[in-house]
Parts: C-alpha cells; sequence; structure tokens
C-alpha cells in the first residue's frame, strides 16, 4: 500500500511541475521554429518572372512606361499576401577591372519592410548583346593541328546504317572544325594516297594529324596501293596505315563496327566479285586480319599476317544490354556543349589485352569498359601514333567521335567577356514580411 502512494506522489509531482514550468515558458514563433527562406523566394520570383524573358525585356524600358505596371501586378501576384518587397534595377558599367552600379528604377509595396528582410539578384542582358566562345586551335602551342576527314567519292562505306560517309564528313566538319587550325577534306582516294606518301594537299602539317575515317567498316585504299597486293594481302594495306599512323605520330579515328574489315575504292574494284556479300560494290573484304595487321604497324613491328578475330560482344561478359558514356564523356560534354547518346549497343569492342600486346595506353576512355572489353576509347602507342576505336553495332554516333577527340585532346574554350555598357541590367529583389505570426 505504502508503494502505491509512493509513486501517486511521484506521478503527482512531476506533472505538477510540467504544468508549473509551461505557464512561465516562452514558446518561439511559428516563424522561428520553421522560416519562410526569403532569399530563395526572392531568386525563383525573378527567375518565374523571366521565363519568357519579359523581366529583362522590360529592364530596358523608359521608367514611364507602362511595363513597369504589368510587372508589379506580376509580381504582387507571384507572391504570398503577407510579403512585402522592393525590387530595383541598377545599370552595369563595367571598366579596368571594376564594376559600378547605378540605380534606374525601383517598385515597391510597402514604405517598410520590416525588421528582418532578405534579398536576391540577377543579371539580364539585352536582346541586342551577343556571347561568343573561342575555341582554342589543338596544335597552336605546339606541333601538328591539321583534321583529315576521309570524304573520298571514289570509296563506299559499310555499317553506317543510315549514312553515307560523305553526309558523316560534313557533319564531323561542322563540329570539329573549329577546333583545329587547318581541316581538309580528303575528297578522293589519290589524294589520301598523297598524305599517305607524306604530300600534303595544302601546305598543311602533315605531322601529328588527326585522320577521321567516316567509312565504318570498310577503309578507302588508293589506286597506288590496291595494285600493289592482291586478294589475300591486302590486309598488309592496312599494316601500312598503322605504319603510317606510327611514322607521322598520327591518331587514326574509327567511328564505327570492327576496324579495317574491308578496303574499297570504286574505280579500282569493279568486276562482279568486288562487293562485300551483302549488296555493296567497290570494295573487298580483309576480314579479321586488317586490325591486327594495322595494330602490328601501329607498333612499329615486322609484318606478318594474323586473321584471328580478336573484337568482342561486351553482353557476352556481363549480360547487360548496352555500354554507357564513361564520366569523363559525361562531363566534358557539358564542357563543349555536345551530348552523344548515353547508351550504345557495342559488339566490337576490343580485348583489354591489346594495350599489352601493342604498347598502348588508354588516353580516354569515351564508354566504360565492360569486363575485359573496352567498346570505345583512344589507344595511344608509348613511342608515337594512336588509335580511337568505337565497337558499336552498326549505326554511328560521331558525337562520340567528336567527344573523344576533344577529351584526349582537351582544347579549351575562351568566353567572350560581358563588359559593353548600357547593356546589362542588375535586379535587386528584396522581400520582407508583414502581419502577424
Amino acid at each position: 500500500m505504502m508503494r502505491t502512494i509512493e509513486i501517486l506522489l511521484v506521478i503527482i509531482i512531476i506533472t505538477g511541475a510540467f504544468v508549473i514550468s509551461s505557464l512561465f515558458a516562452v514558446l518561439p514563433s511559428p516563424r522561428q521554429v520553421s522560416p519562410l527562406n526569403l532569399r530563395r523566394l526572392a531568386l525563383t520570383t525573378l527567375q518565374m518572372l523571366d521565363i519568357d524573358y519579359d523581366l529583362s525585356e522590360i529592364m530596358f524600358k523608359p521608367e514611364d512606361d507602362s511595363a513597369w505596371a504589368t510587372l508589379q501586378t506580376a509580381l504582387s501576384a507571384c507572391l504570398p499576401p503577407n510579403i512585402v518587397y522592393n525590387l530595383t534595377s541598377y545599370e552595369v558599367f563595367g571598366g579596368s577591372g571594376t564594376e559600378l552600379y547605378t540605380p534606374i528604377k525601383s517598385i515597391s509595396n510597402a514604405e517598410s519592410l520590416g525588421a528582418s528582410s532578405d534579398a536576391a539578384s540577377y543579371l539580364v542582358a539585352s536582346s541586342n548583346v551577343t556571347f561568343n566562345v573561342i575555341p582554342e586551335k589543338i596544335g597552336e602551342h605546339g606541333g601538328g593541328g591539321t583534321l583529315y576527314i576521309l570524304n573520298c567519292s571514289d570509296a563506299n562505306g559499310w555499317w553506317i546504317t543510315g549514312y553515307t560517309a560523305q553526309s558523316l564528313a560534313e557533319d564531323l566538319y561542322i563540329l570539329l572544325s573549329p577546333y583545329f587550325q587547318t581541316t581538309i577534306m580528303v575528297q578522293n582516294t589519290t589524294q589520301l594516297g598523297q598524305i599517305l606518301d607524306d604530300t600534303p594537299l595544302q601546305n598543311e602539317t602533315l605531322q601529328h594529324a588527326v585522320v577521321i575515317n567516316t567509312f565504318g567498316e570498310a577503309v578507302p585504299i588508293p589506286s597506288s596501293y590496291a595494285s600493289m597486293y592482291d586478294d589475300d594481302s591486302y590486309a598488309e594495306y592496312c599494316y601500312q596505315l598503322g605504319k603510317r599512323v606510327h611514322e607521322y605520330n598520327w591518331t587514326w579515328a574509327s567511328i564505327v563496327g570492327y576496324p579495317f574489315y574491308y578496303v574499297s575504292n570504286t574505280g579500282y574494284f569493279t568486276g562482279s566479285g568486288d562487293h562485300n556479300g551483302w549488296g555493296i560494290h567497290g570494295m573487298r573484304m580483309v576480314a579479321a586480319g586488317g586490325l591486327n595487321a594495322f595494330l602490328r604497324g601501329l607498333d612499329d613491328e615486322t609484318y606478318s599476317y594474323n586473321g584471328a578475330w580478336i573484337t568482342g560482344d561486351p553482353n557476352d561478359d556481363s549480360r547487360l544490354a548496352s555500354v554507357s558514356l564513361s564520366s569523363e564523356t559525361f562531363h566534358d560534354s557539358n564542357y563543349y556543349g555536345i551530348y552523344p547518346s548515353p547508351y550504345h549497343t557495342a559488339t566490337r569492342a576490343l580485348p583489354s589485352w591489346v594495350t599489352g600486346a601493342y604498347n598502348l595506353n588508354v588516353t580516354t576512355y569515351i564508354l566504360v569498359p565492360v569486363g575485359s572489353w573496352i567498346a570505345g576509347a583512344v589507344y595511344r602507342h608509348t613511342v608515337s601514333g594512336a588509335l580511337l576505336a568505337l565497337g558499336l553495332t552498326r549505326t554511328p554516333d560521331i558525337r562520340l567521335t567528336v567527344m573523344g577527340i576533344l577529351s584526349d585532346y582537351k582544347p579549351r574554350l575562351f568566353r567572350s567577356e560581358y563588359t559593353p555598357s548600357g547593356t546589362s541590367r542588375f535586379v535587386v529583389l528584396q522581400l520582407g514580411q508583414a502581419g502577424g505570426v
């Protein structure tokens, strides 16, 4: 009985203490417990007012223009009824490394913003202002700087489904030529033979160039080279290509499929059997030996024929549906403003062991490796020359080729300074709360 009474007394004492302390406790106001983020509200409001560039347009109108009244109506409609505001437009004067701000116009719905307030700022530009980006030219601080794009009219491509080599060449020219000192479209196989024989086409720098083969699994072959070999030896032409890439320190880009699987020259291969078996004439099959021969030439080894198939399908290892862009490509896509599709199917990926076998280093992963397969990367030889290989299935995405080259060479972008007087306004929206809790 005594134990029960003691427990009841303890409960009464604790309850009484809680009630008495609650009477004297000062609870914070709802504003203090969950304050409104006025700065975020101000910035969001400015962005909403400028969603169709209406705010930018009004900032450059005369102070007595009726558009300012329209802006005040819109501003009041955007904000809660207990929010007071002051919006001020400033003109920006730039020069000598400093910026000066002169108030132009203010609109407000109260004489005072209260004891506490916060603000956000927003910079707008007039409609006649343009912004320029000047890319750094590859090779301007060293050797090279020439981009060769194979656009040979006397060759046919394969595994470039939906495109022609010539249409791909035009798109590559538009995307990449701003980044090179000289861009040359190699218009036929004769011109290709000239640069292979160390003869510039337009007094360009031939050493350290980038050469893009737009013909997919086929590669154009000059008649002078085709006549040197018989049907079983066109792999040796691919070996000579690898040798030139090594000697001239070229970066050779293969945009899709199994590189060097065919050779093509529509003026030389004119027989009824000169086709790939799928209706594309003017070419001969080299098969897997072409890539093996090229890699031997790139590594400056002596020529020997090897017909072993070396590319593969990463899906066989990982059971994944596709391969994806590397983090480096994602990052550089935002920098250069070129956005390839994030996922691709690759059935002609190179095995990782080629790096050790041919003294290559992967300097840029374009696509994420899957298991022991590398679907897209730049392989740079430890001495000289490089191969960009994209083992995609049939349909090329030339943006991957572009990003592989830009990510590997990393030319900088120089953006124009925004300094002209009278072409920008600095808008400040200050908010406060009115009313009760």
